[in-house]
């Protein structure tokens, strides 16, 4: 429906071409685009998994038409001074179901933001606190995840979620962080304190985990995924193992909540053990002089991977890319 509206705008622009000049065409382009917004998304009821956190989880670990963008989980903190957003969503839409979700636990107004990476599933929600609480609202994350949503990262996954979605997270807005998160930091919300976890490139070179330190509770965005592969196009498994180790050395038992899947203790173990089934079997066929080709073989091989094949969204298209990265960086390191 977004997409039929817009496409009649866009054809009455280029119809009424002799009568607007190009500028008044620009603008009107430019308000027709804020016009427009896609249909909401349904509820999903928050489930409390600690003393102070909730979680709004997402089955799907991709964005489809069906979906409306809602691929990744929005987590909340309820504290003394406030509620504290821990990823804010994939589109206005989920933003604004996130709030509807919110207000059935508590009547708290969103106080801050967290977003712990770049990546558009994970900040696009942002505008729809701002707009409903407060325009001057404080949102953390890595001054290099910063650069790049200020960058081209910001719109070019506005532009991703749309065409994935069919038009359905339209009137979504790029509303960047505006506040550093550095390794280390910690921000007190009254009776509860968020640290903040950076250990170089992990999933993406600007991620950000947030520890709830009362709850033992650690938001830890893409570093680990439950129900999916994660991208690491922009990452380092040999990051990501470093990641995991200095987060679990330095601050021991913990339930870990990822970005997209289900919390859990193991969740680190667990998704390592399947990371290192990759990236092992790389280093090993790069030492042992054998090509790519050879490697995707054994990777398939290896049951660290092949018992996940069948349960984990997105394997099959993504497992020979994740492989080749896997190898590169194999090569990499041994030279």
């Amino acid at each position: 429906m977004v997409a039929d509206t817009r496409r009649q705008a866009l054809k009455w622009i280029a119809g009424a071409g002799g009568i607007m000049l190009a500028p008044q065409a620009m603008q009107f382009a430019s308000a027709a685009e804020d016009f427009f917004k896609g249909p909401p998304v349904k509820d999903i009821p928050a489930k409390q998994i600690s003393k102070h956190v909730w979680l709004i989880y997402s089955p799907d670990g991709f964005p489809t038409p069906e979906n409306r963008g809602m691929m990744a989980n929005v987590t909340f903190v309820v504290t003394s001074k406030g509620v504290v957003i821990l990823d804010s969503g994939a589109s206005l839409q989920i933003g604004e179901m996130a709030i509807r979700m919110i207000k059935r636990v508590t009547n708290k107004p969103v106080i801050a933001i967290f977003n712990s990476h770049y990546h558009g599933d994970h900040f696009l929600g942002n505008q729809a606190f701002v707009e409903t609480y407060s325009k001057d609202m404080p949102i953390y994350a890595h001054p290099y995840s910063i650069k790049q949503i200020k960058g081209i990262e910001g719109n070019a996954w506005r532009n991703l979620m749309e065409r994935w979605t069919n038009q359905a997270t339209a009137g979504t807005k790029v509303i960047p962080p505006t506040h550093d998160a550095n390794q280390g930091d910690v921000f007190n919300f009254g009776d509860v304190r968020i640290k903040v976890h950076h250990h170089g490139t992990a999933h993406t070179p600007g991620d950000i985990c947030m520890q709830v330190i009362e709850d033992k509770v650690t938001y830890v965005g893409d570093i680990a995924m439950g129900n999916r592969i994660a991208n690491i196009d922009d990452g380092s498994y040999v990051g990501t193992f470093k990641t995991y180790q200095n987060l679990q050395s330095t601050e021991g038992d913990q339930l870990w909540v990822p970005g997209h899947g289900e919390p859990s203790k193991q969740l680190l173990n667990e998704y390592g053990e399947f990371l290192a089934g990759i990236y092992d079997t790389c280093v090993k066929a790069v030492k042992d002089g054998q090509d790519l080709s050879v490697a995707k073989s054994l990777v398939l091989k290896d049951p660290r991977v092949s018992k996940r094949a069948k349960t984990m969204q997105g394997f099959d298209g993504n497992i020979g890319k994740y492989t080749s990265l896997a190898y590169l960086e194999a090569e990499k390191e041994a030279f």
